[in-house]
Parts: structure tokens; sequence; C-alpha cells
């Protein structure tokens, strides 16, 4: 069998965990697969595939071998855009990340409409609130909040958010509005374990420990306690933007705020530039760059 499909295979099949999944995503019968990756593992003379009846994981020499294959099959991937001309129409599969709210809200409509102008393209959004290791986990473009870290990704700044304190206008009545971070001791705290700083928030001026009365896993959930109008939360300004408008939510100790936060599209830079990364990193700055909620 040809190299490149039994790499391609080998892909699936470890990224999937499992035989079957591959056999669906690559629309190859399961023991056409198994045969794929037993004649790799045959050629190369080593074990890559961890096999039992519940599940697959690559053998530590099958991690190393499945960082390289997909490195290599992207640079062909991008060879051949390259080769048909800067003007080629993007096709194959891209990888996209974000945090989880910032994909539903924002990043989604950008999917949708990047997917239907370009039929031959495939998109995997992985919406996650932790760093995803681009180059480890095979993604090609992310959106990031915050200062970079120097990297060897490219990065285009596409807006800016706040880190805001809000409440409910039923809240703000039945309690004394802070005037200074410090008077938030003696208010009803949320606080969501999915941003980075559940116990200490940082202010201009000041650095609180906060004691949360309520401590929920999602931003969603402090979102709806707040409106509820059980106490304060702390996140960014996207993420309340539409119960700010609606008047479900108020900022308060605005004078306090940190720095905003820049917005960036990250990517992977390879020798060739993809035609599939260049036309979604274009639209999606255009989106969020044109967003009232991001700048």
């Amino acid at each position: 069998m040809d190299r490149f499909h039994l790499m391609s295979v080998f892909v699936a099949v470890a990224e999937e965990k499992g035989f079957s999944a591959a056999a669906r995503r690559l629309h190859m019968s399961p023991p056409t697969v198994t045969r794929a990756v037993a004649a790799l593992e045959e050629q190369l003379g080593v074990k890559l595939l961890n096999r039992t009846t519940r599940f697959v994981r690559t053998t530590e020499a099958g991690k190393r071998y499945l960082e390289d294959t997909k490195r290599i099959l992207g640079e062909v991937d991008a060879a051949d855009e390259a080769a048909a001309g800067i003007n080629a129409a993007p096709r194959g599969h891209l990888a996209i990340t974000a945090p989880v709210l910032f994909g539903r809200m924002f990043v989604m409509p950008g999917i949708v409409e990047y997917l239907n102008t370009y039929p031959d393209t495939e998109i995997s959004a992985i919406f996650l609130d932790r760093i995803v290791n681009m180059l480890e986990e095979g993604v090609d473009v992310g959106i990031r909040i915050g200062e970079l870290p120097d990297s060897s990704l490219r990065a285009l700044r596409v807006g800016s958010i706040r880190i805001v304190l809000c409440a409910s206008p039923k809240y703000l009545q039945r309690q004394a509005l802070p005037r200074k971070p410090q008077d938030l001791l003696d208010h009803s705290m949320i606080v969501s374990s999915a941003g980075n700083n559940v116990i200490d928030w940082h202010f201009d001026s000041v650095t609180l420990r906060i004691k949360p009365r309520l401590t929920v896993t999602t931003n969603d959930a402090a979102i709806e306690a707040a409106c509820q109008g059980f106490g304060i939360t702390r996140l960014l300004s996207y993420q309340v933007a539409p119960q700010l408008a609606e008047g479900g939510l108020k900022i308060i100790l605005e004078n306090y705020e940190p720095s905003p936060l820049p917005i960036y599209i990250v990517h992977r830079e390879g020798r060739y530039s993809s035609a599939r990364i260049r036309a979604f990193v274009d639209l999606m700055a255009k989106q969020l760059r044109a967003n009232k909620a991001l700048n």
C-alpha cells in the first residue's frame, strides 16, 4: 500500500482511539483499516498501537511517530496547495480551537460561513477552557485571549476584552453598591472555576483573596446565578455581553478594572502558505474585528 495512505490511516486510528471510529471517519471498512495499520507496523518493524477489546492507545514509539506523521502529512497537503496556485480554493481538513463560550458565541458563526463558502473543506472545532498545545495536538488555528508567550506560532491581533465585575439590578437594590474592591469582602461572591483566577482577583491597584459563597464549574452557571440576583461575579466582558445589553446585569467598579486583554488568532507556520488556513484566518479576523463586543 502507499506509504502516505498508511500514515493517514494510522493518524485516524490514533486520533479516534479506535479502528471502527477511524473507519467511519475515512469511509473505509474496519478490516481494511486494521490491515493498513498492521502493514505499516510491519514495514517499520515497530509496534505503534496497544490494542485491547475496550480501547486503542499509541505506544511510546507510536506517540513520536504520530507527531512526525501529522507534520509530514500537513506539509504534503500544504505543498499540494502551493503547487495548485495561491488562488486555489481551500480544501481539506482544518482543526480549530477556542475557549468554550467564545467559540460558541463568536467562532461558530465563522466556521459555518467558512464551510458554506468552501464546500471541499472540513473542520474539527475543539472548544476548551484551557490552552491547547497546537503543535502536539495537531491544531491549525487557535483563538487566544491574553498576552502570548514567545512561540513559533504566527499571531494576528483582532480585538480586546475587559475583565468585569457584574451583578443584577435586583441584587444591587438589596445590597450597598461597592465603591472599592475591598467592599467586595462584604458581598456574596460567585466564582467560576473555568477562569484562571479562582480565588485571587487582581485589580488595577490591589489584589483580593475572595471567599466565594458559590463556586461553579462553568461560566454559564456563574452568569445564571448572577442574573438570578444571588451575588457578584467576575467574568470577561464578551461572556456577559448579551446580559449587559439586555439590562440583566450591570458592571460595577469599572474604574478599578485591570488592563484589557488582547484577542489573537494564532496559527502554525509551515514552509508553505496553506490556502485553507489563510482563508479561515482572513474570514475570522474580519468577523471578530467588526464585532463591537470585542473592540
